[in-house]
């Protein structure tokens, strides 16, 4: 895998591991190094994520960690994105040296490869926290902390080397436990504090249905797309009974503005199509909503619905408009970084 296509594998990842992994809120953090950087791919990258929204980035070719959400920018002083930027200097440094220690220890030529780490924590609804820390090779497994038994998983005889080094030594593991189980969980609350508004909002779904016959066969799709936070219920129901097994589903992929997309498409006779429904369930919906494809026949109820709807759309405009300008007035983010010193990330860029 070239290192352009494993810095997007690992990106697109973030869909599932950014903001969905058993919690509330979640922290992560993710790092590619390549050997050989190109256009639109530089030697080192790092990007944080909270509930999947991105909070900052730095990479070689910046030279420096920069903020990628309002609310991180109005809290945290220079002071802070100073400090995240020699941490990952440091984690470049290492990183670089990681990589030809591993290509000699593949015995590899001097191709294009790629080192990914993500670590990040998550704080759940009963208060109890998790830890990661995972280490890929030219996107594959290399080596991942056992939160439980605070040892090292090796993903092959190469990896073993580093596992043997790293527990040899004693405060690698240890130095891990201690920001994943304390630093990683006081910034994840720091953070969700500052950006309350956005990490916790409800954005409802924008469903639609649509149908297409082919050999016979009429596929049904449901497409849900706007929606926030992540987790996400999309079934098909033929005659008021679920139809898991009969159904395909897609990914819930993030959205350029943060909200995310994702659908489910089931197969079934032609005409039969009135007896499936499509329902979805969502934290922003006050109960499941059913859907059903309109077709041809339902044309005129349609543009009955329009007619009804376009009163209400330009009266749900105007109260925005109005609200956006009253925004405008009020007092912006509060500067609250005279109490926070330290940083939200870490020095994880072991040698392996």
């Amino acid at each position: 895998m070239g290192p352009g296509r494993a810095l997007a594998r690992l990106l697109l990842l973030l869909g599932v591991l950014g903001g969905a992994a058993g919690g509330p809120h979640s922290l992560r953090y993710f790092h590619v190094a390549v050997s050989e950087p190109s256009p639109g791919v530089p030697q080192f990258v790092a990007v944080g994520y909270v509930d999947g929204n991105g909070i900052m980035r730095y990479d070689s070719e910046m030279g420096r960690a920069v903020p990628r959400a309002d609310w991180m920018a109005a809290n945290l002083d220079q002071a802070y994105w100073d400090r995240e930027t020699q941490i990952e200097q440091g984690n470049q440094q290492v990183d670089r040296v990681n990589l030809e220690t591993l290509r000699s220890r593949y015995n590899q030529s001097g191709r294009a490869h790629t080192r990914q780490r993500m670590l990040g924590c998550d704080l759940l609804e009963d208060g109890s926290t998790r830890g990661y820390y995972q280490n890929a090779y030219d996107g594959r497994d290399f080596i991942a902390l056992d939160m439980d038994t605070m040892t090292f998983t090796a993903a092959d005889a190469a990896a073993q080397i580093t596992k043997r080094k790293w527990e040899e030594d004693g405060t690698v593991a240890e130095q891990l436990k201690q920001y994943l189980q304390n630093t990683c969980i006081e910034w994840l609350r720091k953070y969700v504090s500052y950006g309350r508004a956005v990490l916790e909002r409800k954005e409802p779904p924008a469903v639609r249905v649509s149908g297409k016959e082919a050999h016979g066969i009429l596929t049904l799709r449901c497409r849900a797309h706007g929606f926030y936070p992540r987790p996400i219920t999309v079934s098909w129901l033929k005659d008021g009974e679920v139809r898991d097994q009969e159904t395909e589903w897609g990914s819930v992929a993030p959205n350029s503005d943060g909200t995310y997309y994702t659908w489910a498409s089931i197969e079934a006779r032609p005409g039969e199509q009135d007896k499936y429904r499509c329902r979805v369930e969502h934290a922003s919906l006050p109960e499941p909503g059913l859907y059903a494809w309109e077709t041809e026949s339902n044309l005129w109820a349609i543009v009955l619905g329009v007619a009804v709807a376009v009163g209400a759309v330009a009266a749900i405009c105007g109260f925005v408009v109005w609200k956006r300008k009253s925004g405008k007035k009020k007092a912006g983010y509060g500067m609250a970084s005279s109490t926070d010193s330290g940083s939200g990330s870490t020095g994880t860029g072991v040698t392996a």
